[in-house]
């Protein structure tokens, strides 16, 4: 009798997991399914409205001045022998001095640590990567090569290249993710953890489970997941909704922040409009619902998480709640009025506090400037 109610129990137990499991890919497909739709009709109100325009757009040909500016530092160039990929950082700061290691976000290139670049060299050897799909780094193009582990062991590879055993670690959006990764599974490596807007992974995911309006906000990574479709919106009426991201009231930076310039948004256009750009960063996405929920989550090292008020994309509730995921001290500076886009669109305070964390910077409150 005993064994009989056991397995009962079993079979139970496995019912409800592949319940909860078909329950979530049903959630992810379905979602999927309306945020096309959503986008077929944009597409449509577009061709109605601009019928000889819509699917006009130009590969730049010549980088704008603003990215071979040598006040940012160095261009140059790895191959990873295990990966085989080579990628594109932008280095400055002597040799020998604490490794500072930037990781962009999306739609992101090295360049939105162009502020930061300038800033911390003084005191650091100051690196600022393409992660892999993006800028002059490899395009792999298969799915696959996305995954969070192949995406973490990049970074591994990267600093053991530039003769490092440790490093500073910022990370925005994407980046962040990265960073968070690569502090979980690498506690060695990072000797400090700095992310800007990007919430821990499994906080992300138990929120955006829990909470529809976030889930709302986060539908791009549900349209991201269909092939070719997301890259013809973000291109057609020459890329208007990339531009979009960063100019527009409700994504784009604040009007207290420092806006792209013109040949700021050039320098993005350039990297996007290349062939397979757009893919590249979009394989991010095509990965993530299979690599979530995390097999671990605990940070070691000191964490500073930088968060705009005004993020279009992600909700605030989400950075107080990673403190229960950290190991080690803990800031989190809200900052008023500012956008995703946070390094660029405050840089001065966005510098500021990561002085403070960086000389002094062990607290566990929470301030709001």
């Amino acid at each position: 009798m005993a064994r009989v109610l056991y397995n009962l129990l079993m079979f139970t137990i496995g019912l409800t997991q592949r319940i909860r499991v078909l329950g979530y890919w049903s959630l992810i497909y379905g979602y999927c399914a309306l945020c096309t739709a959503v986008a077929l009709l944009k597409l449509w109100w577009n061709i109605i409205l601009r019928p000889s325009t819509t699917f006009q757009w130009g590969i730049r040909e010549t980088p704008p001045a603003c990215l071979n500016d040598t006040s940012l530092g160095t261009h140059c160039y790895v191959r990873i022998k295990e990966s085989g990929l080579r990628f594109h950082y932008v280095a400055a700061g002597e040799r020998g001095k604490p490794l500072m290691l930037f990781l962009h976000g999306f739609p992101e290139f090295w360049f939105s640590w162009r502020h930061q670049l300038r800033e911390f060299k003084s005191e650091f050897r100051v690196v600022a990567v393409d992660m892999r799909g993006y800028g002059e780094s490899d395009l792999p193009s298969s799915t696959q090569s996305y995954r969070f582990d192949y995406l973490v062991t990049d970074v591994k590879d990267i600093v053991e290249y530039l003769g490092y055993n440790r490093c500073y670690l910022v990370g925005h959006d994407w980046g962040g993710t990265i960073a968070w990764l690569f502090a979980i599974h690498y506690p060695e490596m990072v000797t400090k953890l700095i992310v800007l807007n990007c919430p821990h992974p499994s906080v992300f995911t138990d929120y955006a489970l829990r909470h529809p309006s976030q889930l709302l906000k986060s539908s791009y990574f549900f349209f991201f997941q269909l092939p070719r479709f997301p890259e013809l919106m973000l291109s057609i009426n020459d890329f208007k909704a990339l531009k979009g991201l960063f100019t527009s009231r409700s994504t784009g930076i604040g009007r207290k922040g420092r806006w792209l310039t013109a040949e700021d948004m050039e320098a993005y256009l350039y990297a996007f409009s290349q062939p397979g750009a757009l893919t590249g960063a979009l394989n991010y996405y095509r990965n993530v619902f299979s690599s979530l929920p995390l097999s671990q989550n605990d940070v070691k090292s000191p964490v500073l998480l930088l968060w705009g008020e005004r993020d279009a994309f992600l909700e605030q509730e989400m950075a107080e709640a990673c403190r229960v995921y950290i190991r080690n001290h803990f800031r989190l500076n809200i900052i008023s009025g500012a956008s995703h886009w946070l390094q660029q669109d405050q840089p001065d305070i966005v510098n500021t506090l990561i002085w403070t964390f960086l000389k002094e910077g062990e607290g566990r409150k929470t301030h709001r400037n």
